[in-house]
């Protein structure tokens, strides 16, 4: 029986840059210790939210190890290292596994796309070459590549595929996902204005963008889901859904990071081909966090 590698808020988290654009190492481990101290359930390193697709090779490990010795074992750690080279994601996985990460998360390939059969091919390769839990990724609208419920049926049954973070926006198919699929198959929401509905439907979490300013509000939302009080769930889900929404008023991270800077923390600069939001977009956030109290 396979166990959750997590269950409630898991954090998308950013990596912040410095003024030259480096990868800023105090500066990530203050938003580490951040966020284990306002109930983060598990970290999720050098993701989307992490521009993980700009980091080279060399950054991108230190970064798995860097979070995995600071957090020492407290919460889990999943390394995203997936890619549309399957021979890359292995050896990003292998490095992620060999530096203690407690999982990993794998995206559909980007680009060069792939078929059903070739999803099932090129998952299976990796999962049969480590030794830790996987969960996969399936956000089309960034990659052009869906995983379909039927397929995810075929991975389920993989020993070492433990879940998927599924941010299609289709509750119908995550349904159908969750009917067809193993029972030990852990889905969570990569949506977090879906937190609620892909829990009420047998979901387990959220890997959350909004746990990056908010931790605590995120992982109360999937915690009141997770004890069966989904009427807290909602209630908290739909208070916090125009910051969820603002999250996104331009592509994840651009927003995340901006919000982060206006609160004092930080998450330092956007690495092109991101850049800041126009001074229109900045000041709507702006008056977003101003109503919900995050600045004055």
């Amino acid at each position: 029986m396979k166990k959750p590698i997590f269950t409630g808020a898991g954090v998308a988290i950013v990596t912040p840059f410095d003024d030259n654009y480096e990868v800023d190492f105090p500066a990530l481990k203050e938003l580490i210790e951040f966020q284990i101290e306002n109930s983060t359930d598990a970290i999720i390193i050098c993701g989307t939210t992490g521009e993980g697709s700009t980091l080279s090779y060399d950054e991108h490990v230190a970064a798995i190890k860097y979070c995995i010795d600071v957090v020492n074992k407290r919460i889990p750690v999943i390394a995203s290292t997936g890619s549309n080279d399957t021979a890359f994601s292995l050896k990003l996985s292998l490095a992620a596994q060999e530096a203690g990460a407690d999982g990993l998360l794998l995206i559909t390939p980007y680009y060069n796309k792939t078929s059903q059969e070739g999803l099932i091919k090129h998952f299976t390769y990796v999962a049969d070459r480590v030794n830790i839990p996987i969960i996969l990724y399936n956000v089309p609208s960034r990659t052009g590549c869906e995983i379909k419920p039927e397929t995810y049926a075929v991975l389920s049954k993989h020993p070492m595929i433990y879940g998927a973070k599924e941010a299609t926006g289709n509750l119908s198919s995550i349904a159908k996902t969750i009917s067809l699929c193993e029972e030990d198959f852990t889905v969570y929401s990569g949506n977090d204005d879906q937190i609620t509905p892909i829990m009420s439907l047998g979901g387990k979490g959220v890997i959350s963008v909004l746990s990056n300013i908010l931790p605590q509000q995120a992982h109360d939302i999937a915690q009141a889901a997770l004890d069966g009080d989904f009427k807290l769930s909602a209630e908290l889900q739909i208070e916090y859904l125009e910051l969820c929404n603002a999250m996104f008023m331009d592509v994840n991270p651009i927003p995340v990071k901006m919000a982060m800077n206006m609160m004092g923390m930080k998450a330092g600069k956007l690495r092109l081909p991101l850049c800041e939001m126009t001074e229109e977009k900045t000041a709507k956030l702006r008056a977003v966090l101003e109503k919900y109290g995050i600045i004055a």
